[in-house]
């Protein structure tokens, strides 16, 4: 198959850099280049681009909220995002980053990120055949129906999954989002948002922007002020998990008291 391509960087001897490393690729289609995120984004509502070449760095929209935005779209385009950074790589794969490539882009680790596209594209096909077959009418279940209740973190450079009712809370620092369980913190690609949608709400409540806690670990509601709390999670710190004031009222709700 071929995708049809668009670059996005503000600096144009990298566009044209990375157009020439692409003319080497059969199942690549260049149609578009833009200088800014927000050009990008006029185009790509424009045009239905299968891959998106996109700068992390650029003047007024950064290549990562451009990222962020495209997911609202109805078939937004695979991202590989190719940048001089590489301390942005968690965010990057936190907007669904196919790749994180880091200039000079070498040619064989360019072909590696193209390969992960298709292969993403053969496997939507597929799925989207294997949905109905002739003797049933009806499809093998679909693997985003399919719910667990483990979260992905690392530990020490390798993935774990960790069973909700381990999570004491989760929380964002400096950016990054992170786990925390008896004993460990543990980072996570998921944001806030998605770990909200993804573990039981009978459990998790969001406490705060930067907070979800598990209900179920907490031990004590100490008062703070102007409304606010503090509640002290069963942990082997003790950790204190603030609790704004917008939320208190729905907490007390939740706890009747």
């Amino acid at each position: 198959m071929k995708l049809k391509a668009l670059i996005v960087d503000d600096e144009y001897p990298a566009r044209q850099e990375l157009r020439y490393l692409l003319n080497n690729f059969d199942n690549i289609e260049i149609v578009g280049e833009a200088a800014n995120a927000q050009e990008a984004l006029a185009l790509i509502k424009a045009l239905d681009y299968q891959v998106l070449f996109l700068d992390v760095s650029m003047p007024g929209m950064t290549g990562l909220e451009l990222g962020a935005a495209i997911q609202e779209l109805p078939k937004p385009p695979h991202v590989i995002f190719i940048t001089a950074y590489d301390e942005y790589a968690l965010q990057a794969f936190e907007v669904n980053a196919v790749d994180y490539l880091l200039k000079p882009v070498e040619p064989g680790r360019l072909k590696k990120a193209i390969d992960k596209v298709i292969k993403a594209y053969q496997e939507v096909a597929a799925g989207a055949s294997e949905k109905e077959t002739p003797e049933t009418g009806k499809g093998k279940p679909d693997a985003a129906q399919i719910k667990i209740d483990r979260i992905p973190a690392e530990k020490q450079g390798k993935t774990v999954l960790v069973a909700e009712s381990d999570i004491f809370y989760a929380f964002t620092e400096q950016d990054y989002i992170y786990i925390k369980t008896f004993n460990d913190k543990l980072l996570t690609r998921f944001t806030l948002k998605d770990l909200t949608a993804r573990l039981n709400p009978q459990m998790f409540f969001r406490t705060h922007r930067c907070y979800l806690v598990n209900l179920h670990k907490v031990k004590e509601i100490v008062p703070f002020f102007n409304g606010t709390y503090n509640l002290v999670v069963e942990d082997k710190e003790q950790s204190e998990v603030p609790v704004s004031r917008a939320q208190a009222k729905k907490l007390r709700k939740i706890l009747g008291f």
